[in-house]
C-alpha cells in the first residue's frame, strides 16, 4: 500500500473514534455559560497525535475537579482557535465544539488543514472564560528529513506516591514531542488535590463515574498541565488505567463483570486523552497506532494489554502476575500465546516492512528484554516475572524476528511501567551475547516512573549482573528519560529527580546513552 493511501485511512479509522464520542448520548439543548465566576477549565488543555497537517486538542468543562455534580447537566458550545502566533493575531483555524455532559463534557477537536513541521499556539473559550494558552506543532511533510526530533519519554505517575515536579522538568526542557507509555492514572488512591506524605489504599475505582473523578484529580496538578501545554503527546496504556496486572478481559480477582468494568475504564481514558482512535461501545478500543516524523522516524504505538493472554502460571485463584522458575510453568514454553494479538502483530509487521524511517521506535508498555531474578547457568534455568514480555518469550521472539527480517531501520524500544531506568541490548538468544549468529536486534532504553516506587538500587544491580545484556539499571530515581533524535545518531538522557517527595525537586542526568546509525547496541553517550 502506498504512503499516502495508508496515511488516509490510518486518519480516517481514528477520526472515526472522534464522531463516535460526538454521537453518544442524548441531543441535549446547548447552554450559556455559567454567570457565576466559576472557571470551566481547571484541568487544563492538551493536545496530541500529530500529524503533517493535523492534530487533536482536547479540554474537559469542569467547574470542580472534586465534584462533578458542580457542572450543569447540558451541553456547552465551548470556541476554540489554532494560531500561528501565541498572541493570536493570525488564526489558522477556529470553531465551536460541544462538551457534552455523555462525554463528561470533554472536548476533541482534530484541527485539519495545518501546516506540516511547525508550531502552533491554540486555546478554548466558555462565555467569558479563556483556557490556558498552550502550544502544539504538526509532525514534518511526508518524504522530508529533518534535523532532528526531541523527545521527552514518561510513564507511571501515581498521586499518592510523590509530587509531578518530573513533569515540570519535561516542560522546561520543551520537547518537539512527549511520549506517555502508560500508567496516567492509577485506580486507587483518597480524592485529594494534594498529593499525600504516604500513600493509603482505598477509594478505587470500578465505575464510569469514578474512573472520570481519578482522571480529574489527576489532570487538576499544575506541573502536569505544564507538561501537556509545551507539546503534542502520543500515548498508550497500561494496566492501572483500569486495574493492577490485567490482561485482556482478565483481572486479579477473575471478576466474573470484569469486561464491564475495563469498558467503563476505557471510556474514561478516551473522555480524558488528546487522541485518535476506534472505539464499538468502549469495550474494544483500538489503541495501537502509527505516527511519521518524516523519514525521521516511524513511532508504532502498541498496546500489549488488550489483546494479551492471560499471565501464565498465576496463584491458585488468581489472575494477575507472578515470578515463576522456567523449568516450573510449561506454559511459558507455549508458542500460542500473545502479548500484542494476532491483527497487531500483523500491523506491526506491515508498518515495519514498509517503513522508509531512518529509525523505528516501538513506543511500548514494559521491559522488553529478558530479566531472570536468578543466574542462568543452562537454558532451562531463569525465575520470571509473568506480567512483562518474560512471560511471553513466544510472542517477544515472534517480534525481534520481525525487526530481524522486515528490515526496519534501526529499531529502538521505548519502555515503562518496572520504574526503573534500564539500557538493554535484545538479541533473539539473551544468555548467549558473544555468541556467533546471535546480533543486537534492537536497542531498548525503559525510563523509570514520574512517581511510582520500585526495588531498591542494590537488588536492581544484581539483576544488571544476572542478565549481561542489560547494560544499566537504576530504580532508585524518579525521573524521565529525554531523547534528541537525528538522522546520524539517537541520544538518550536518563533525568532522575533529586526526591519526588519534594514539589520543587531538581534533577540531574544520571547517565548519557548513544546508538549510531547503523550500528545497533548501547554506547555511553
Amino acid at each position: 500500500m502506498d504512503g499516502g493511501r495508508r496515511q488516509l485511512l490510518l486518519t480516517g479509522a481514528r477520526v472515526a473514534c472522534l464522531a463516535g464520542l460526538a454521537a453518544l448520548g442524548p441531543s441535549l439543548a446547548r447552554a450559556a455559560a455559567p454567570r457565576n465566576g466559576r472557571y470551566p477549565f481547571t484541568l487544563g488543555v492538551a493536545s496530541g497525535a500529530p500529524l503533517p497537517d493535523s492534530v487533536v486538542l482536547w479540554t474537559r468543562i469542569l467547574f470542580d475537579p472534586l465534584d462533578a455534580r458542580a457542572t450543569p447537566p447540558v451541553a456547552f458550545a465551548v470556541r476554540w482557535e489554532i494560531a500561528e502566533d501565541e498572541g493570536f493575531r493570525r488564526i489558522a483555524a477556529s470553531g465551536t465544539a460541544t462538551a457534552n455532559p455523555a462525554l463528561a463534557h470533554s472536548v476533541h477537536v482534530d484541527v485539519k488543514g495545518l501546516r506540516p513541521d511547525r508550531w502552533y499556539w491554540y486555546r478554548f473559550m466558555l462565555g467569558d472564560a479563556v483556557s490556558p494558552v498552550a502550544r502544539t506543532r504538526t509532525a514534518p511533510a511526508p518524504g522530508t528529513l529533518p534535523r532532528s526530533l526531541k523527545l521527552a519519554v514518561a510513564s507511571c505517575q501515581h498521586w499518592e506516591f510523590g509530587h509531578y515536579a518530573a513533569q515540570r522538568h519535561i516542560a522546561a526542557a520543551a520537547p518537539d514531542l512527549v511520549a506517555f507509555l502508560g500508567d496516567y492514572i492509577y485506580e486507587w488512591g483518597a480524592y485529594s488535590l494534594e498529593h499525600p506524605q504516604r500513600a493509603v489504599r482505598r477509594d478505587e475505582s470500578y465505575t464510569l463515574e469514578q474512573y472520570r473523578a481519578r482522571y480529574a484529580q489527576y489532570k487538576s496538578d499544575r506541573d502536569l498541565q505544564a507538561a501537556h501545554h509545551a507539546a503534542p503527546w502520543i500515548m498508550t496504556w497500561d494496566d492501572h488505567e483500569v486495574a493492577n496486572d490485567y490482561g485482556g478481559l482478565r483481572d486479579e480477582l477473575l471478576t466474573p463483570d470484569f469486561a464491564a468494568r475495563r469498558a467503563a475504564a476505557y471510556q474514561a481514558y478516551c473522555e480524558h486523552q488528546p487522541l485518535r482512535f476506534t472505539a464499538n461501545g468502549f469495550r474494544d478500543v483500538r489503541m495501537y497506532q502509527r505516527y511519521d516524523w518524516g523519514t525521521l522516524a516511524r513511532f508504532h504505538v502498541l498496546d500489549n494489554r488488550q489483546y494479551r493472554s492471560p499471565q501464565a502460571c498465576s496463584r491458585p485463584s488468581r489472575g494477575g502476575s507472578n515470578s515463576v522458575y522456567r523449568n516450573a510453568c510449561a506454559m511459558l514454553a507455549d508458542g500460542r500465546r500473545t502479548m500484542l494479538g494476532s491483527a497487531q502483530e500483523a500491523w506491526l509487521r506491515e508498518g515495519l516492512g514498509d517503513s522508509k524511517a531512518r529509525w523505528n521506535v516501538l513506543a511500548q508498555q514494559t521491559l522488553m528484554a529478558q530479566s531472570s531474578q536468578v543466574e542462568i547457568r543452562r537454558a532451562s534455568d531463569g525465575r520470571f516475572w509473568t506480567d512483562g514480555w518474560d512471560g511471553y518469550p513466544a510472542a517477544r521472539q515472534r517480534l525481534l524476528d520481525a525487526l530481524r527480517t522486515n528490515g526496519a531501520a534501526n529499531p529502538l524500544v521505548l519502555s515503562g511501567d518496572v520504574h526503573t531506568f534500564y539500557a538493554a541490548e535484545l538479541r533473539r538468544d539473551p544468555t548467549r551475547p558473544r555468541a556467533t549468529g546471535n546480533p543486537v536486534v534492537a536497542t531498548e532504553f525503559c525510563g523509570t516512573s514520574i512517581t511510582s516506587s520500585s526495588r531498591p538500587q542494590e537488588r536492581t544491580a544484581q539483576y544488571v549482573a544476572m542478565n549481561p545484556h542489560i547494560r544499566y539499571g537504576r530504580s532508585d530515581r524518579r525521573g524521565f528519560m529525554l531523547m534528541e533524535v537525528t538522522p546520524e545518531r539517537t541520544s538518550v538522557l536518563f533525568q532522575g529527580l533529586d526526591d519526588v517527595r519534594d514539589k520543587a525537586s531538581g534533577v540531574k542526568t544520571l547517565a548519557r546513552f548513544a546508538v549510531e546509525d547503523g550500528k545497533p547496541g548501547v554506547m555511553e553517550g
